[in-house]
């Protein structure tokens, strides 16, 4: 226990890191056409669930989901799990890569009741859908889970980690609090998983995710998955596996399956109005904004209220009961419109979402990228549009 005394603790509430192409993209970034053909079967599953060495009551629940056929990224990441393999998935949100390692991870929880997980992640919204993803996995097995995340209570935390929780799901600067006051024991875990990795560094995370490493113990399943694996992405994959099996998935960019177009405005008023043309149009059902300031996030949707519109609101300065609140209002379609800062643009995975906005232009084309993924997804058409 005293290596926990060498935890700094850092401040981790820093902006994500901006590339030097900050400057004003060309309007062209923002138009283009969805793929007419989308292509199919490119990868053809070697598996069925049903086929996985893994517990049968885990079937049942993965069966009255519906899924019978895996993902590229389950397919092949689930077998190496389930053989205590260390890897790296090289994948983009949307592929199924948190059942990818839930589902196997959860069958050596079954078979093993001592067996525990530390899930680390970017940010407060990924960590709680990963554990909302858990619980419709394991309704009635008996595992528990402690999400541990900034903006919630330490108190409670506290108390889901006295259980002795399966799984342990957190950002890491939470976590870094929670080790600091030994309230979390790093050194017993079994397996840990690094999610989206490439966010957590561009958000600052370096220091932390190397000390909560070192914390770790040596023997232990390590699984990585990121979108990219370059730089200091894969120095951190060099230093954190043991001769791991890399699985990279070729997706297509979120952006092939979106329509992108851009409308010209002549201040906030044109905006306003321009925004409320697109949400009551006859083929809008849920409608994300995008706006770059807190600030303005609270005046856009007090003015769509005033014109009967159900909205809520995400970003940075919300506590975290009302971030929670919020999504779940516009998941469940309690709330048709969602104006949110990037804190919306990654980890938020929503069905449904008709058409993204961008109410002011995003600082990079990264950003923008990840902005429109939040439509397009499953096969189905979206719809971005920008207002320059």
């Amino acid at each position: 226990m005293s290596r926990f005394n060498n935890w700094t603790h850092k401040q981790t509430n820093k902006p994500a890191r901006r590339s030097r192409y900050q400057q004003n993209m060309p309007d062209s970034h923002f138009v283009s056409k969805a793929r007419s053909e989308i292509e199919e079967n490119a990868y053809v599953s070697k598996h069925q669930f049903s086929d996985f060495d893994i517990a049968e009551e885990l079937k049942a629940r993965i069966s009255q989901h519906g899924y019978t056929v895996p993902t590229p990224i389950q397919d092949r990441a689930i077998p190496l799990i389930l053989n205590k393999r260390d890897i790296i998935g090289v994948a983009q949100t949307g592929t199924g890569k948190t059942g990818a390692f839930l589902i196997p991870l959860i069958h050596k929880t079954l078979v093993d009741r001592r067996y525990t997980t530390l899930i680390i992640t970017p940010t407060r919204e990924l960590a709680t859908q990963i554990r909302q993803e858990l619980f419709s996995l394991t309704s009635g097995l008996g595992t528990y889970s402690a999400l541990c995340i900034g903006g919630a209570s330490m108190r409670i935390q506290d108390l889901q980690l006295r259980k002795r929780p399966h799984f342990v799901i957190g950002t890491p600067g939470r976590l870094g609090d929670l080790i600091k006051r030994r309230m979390l024991s790093p050194e017993y875990f079994n397996a840990v998983v690094l999610d989206e990795v490439d966010r957590m560094l561009d958000m600052g995370f370096i220091n932390e995710i190397r000390e909560l490493i070192a914390l770790l113990p040596q023997n232990r399943q390590s699984l990585f998955f990121s979108a990219t694996l370059s730089g200091k992405v894969g120095e951190l994959a060099r230093g954190f596996l043991t001769n791991p099996e890399i699985i990279t998935i070729s997706t297509q960019k979120p952006s092939d399956n979106v329509d992108q177009n851009i409308i010209k405005v002549a201040g906030i008023d044109s905006k306003i109005a321009e925004l409320t043309k697109i949400i009551e149009h006859a083929d809008t059902s849920k409608t994300l904004v995008f706006v770059n300031t807190k600030r303005i996030v609270e005046n856009i949707a007090s003015k769509l209220v005033e014109k009967g519109h159900a909205v809520v609101t995400l970003h940075g300065d919300k506590p975290q009961n009302k971030r929670n609140n919020a999504i779940s209002a516009f998941r469940q379609d309690r709330a048709t419109v969602l104006v949110a800062t990037d804190v919306a643009s990654r980890g938020l995975d929503i069905d449904g979402i008709s058409h993204v906005v961008n109410f002011d232009k995003p600082l990079t084309y990264e950003d923008y990228i990840h902005r429109i993924g939040r439509t397009g997804r499953a096969g189905k058409k979206g719809i971005a549009l920008t207002f320059v």
